[in-house]
């Protein structure tokens, strides 16, 4: 159960139920360091217990914390929210488990090597508005399991949630033998606080998830920065592939919580052969395809000169349509424009964190991921493209990611819950999903522990004479 402050006279800068100014930076800084430097010296046994009952915590909480993101935010769905909440609980509990992440964690390249493993100190976690609790919940049992302190910096439009859940967390891990103040949050933030954080000198680290704004400031922040960039995955359907559970697959990818998850489809680019069985398996999964008009006046809402209209992120499809006067059906999935544009000039080109797709037609394969590729380079690069064909067709699937400049590239899958792990399908379970260098990230991977480590190699040197001297004296 998430809990409260019992009294409005708390001096804790760590309420969210009260409007309480923020402490000092610095002190609340401090305080979080001191706490990480003990912690830095716990056994791997102590650390599971910490880990385990913040995992344990989150997940008790999931659906009332579900609850408070969408009320306070106004965005996505409930019962979506408990999934992400329980995926980042749960699923990363599972993961990490077994994993050492204490003293001499395995053997090197021989047996005269050893991996130590350090924690990186104190993180700031950036956290966004769009996936507010699931993510604080990430960051946080990240940190815990690697002996970090963390300090939670909110968005504004979802602090209450977000803190919520910092406090639940640090909570359960106080009760667990952590100790006090191993996490932070900033309770009042702004963006002009965040910045102060990320560039505190006594911040070791970034965990940055936000807006391309946010994560280029903790990028020119001067620390080690892990952030993500903006997905526009296109989802390629092609005349070999199994169109009813291909299109299924978007459906329910791109309605998991009305869409804001970067990694769902944007678009589907559909094979001439088939194009027309995946506008009639779109309408047989409730989507509604606009017509030329309705397409106009949906689009001129998309974009704003910031980038995606946030008065249509994570909102249902039926809502979407009544901002631009449309009647549609109240459960109506997706909504569904049929385009031929792949300039930056077109609204339907870009990524939309909400159930409206576009759908283009390609007269081949080959045509098809050219044009997957035109779209990734406009706004989703080194993040996820997606392709539905027969896996028993090497050379397609082979040509297909030799092409894609994406970090997850995937088969048959729906994209949004294929790229954070949610799925069969061997990725880690993740929600910071780096684009690598297209991306303008330093990481192309989905985040995990062995990115909060330093890992220190402890090597033997065998023998009288070392290589160097060797080579001298031959």
């Amino acid at each position: 159960m998430v809990t409260k402050c019992k009294s409005n006279a708390c001096n804790c800068s760590n309420c969210a139920e009260v409007d309480l100014p923020n402490e000092p930076l610095d002190t609340l800084i401090r305080r979080v360091k001191a706490a990480q430097a003990k912690y830095g010296t716990f056994s791997q046994e102590a650390v599971d217990k910490i880990f385990r009952s913040a995992a344990a915590a989150a997940a008790k909480a999931s659906a009332e914390l579900a609850e408070m993101a969408v009320k306070e935010t106004g965005m996505g769905i409930v019962a979506d929210k408990v999934i992400k909440n329980r995926f980042a609980c749960e699923f990363i509990y599972e993961r990490y488990r077994d994993v050492p992440t204490c003293g001499i964690i395995n053997r090197g390249g021989s047996k005269d090597m050893r991996i130590v493993a350090s924690p990186l100190g104190v993180i700031a976690g950036i956290i966004p508005t769009t996936n507010p609790t699931s993510t604080t919940i990430f960051k946080i049992l990240l940190a815990l399991k690697t002996r970090n302190g963390i300090i939670i910096s909110p968005h504004p439009r979802a602090a209450q949630c977000i803190v919520a859940a910092a406090r639940l967390l640090h909570e359960a891990a106080v009760a667990a033998g952590a100790p006090q103040d191993i996490i932070g949050w900033i309770a009042a933030p702004t963006v002009e606080l965040t910045n102060e954080l990320m560039r505190h000198p006594s911040v070791d680290a970034i965990l940055a998830t936000g807006g391309p704004g946010m994560v280029k400031a903790a990028y020119s922040s001067g620390k080690p920065a892990l952030g993500v960039g903006p997905g526009n995955t296109p989802a390629v359907i092609d005349e070999e592939a199994d169109v009813p559970s291909a299109v299924a697959h978007v459906i329910r990818s791109k309605t998991f919580d009305h869409g804001m998850i970067c990694a769902s489809e944007q678009c589907i680019i559909a094979h001439a052969a088939v194009y027309d069985q995946v506008k009639e398996e779109l309408c047989k999964g409730g989507a509604h395809i606009l017509n030329s008009k309705e397409s106009a006046a949906l689009g001129a809402i998309i974009l704003t000169e910031k980038g995606v209209n946030p008065d249509i992120v994570g909102q249902s499809a039926y809502i979407i349509a009544k901002m631009v006067g449309l009647e549609i059906f109240p459960l109506t999935t997706v909504l569904v424009s049929e385009e031929k544009s792949l300039d930056a000039s077109n609204p339907y080109a870009h990524e939309k964190l909400s159930p409206i797709l576009s759908l283009y037609k390609a007269k081949n394969f080959e045509e098809s991921v050219e044009m997957a590729l035109r779209l990734i380079t406009l706004g989703g690069l080194g993040h996820t493209s997606v392709i539905h064909t027969s896996e028993k067709n090497a050379k397609k699937l082979e040509y297909f990611a030799n092409h894609m400049p994406t970090g997850r590239i995937l088969v048959n899958a729906p994209s949004t819950q294929g790229a954070i792990g949610l799925c069969n399908d061997g990725m880690t379970p993740s929600l910071m999903l780096g684009c690598g260098s297209w991306g303008g990230n330093s990481l192309c991977a989905n985040v995990g522990i062995e990115h909060l480590l330093n890992n220190k190699v402890l090597a033997e040197n065998q023998g009288d004479l070392s290589i160097g001297d060797k080579l001298r004296n031959s």
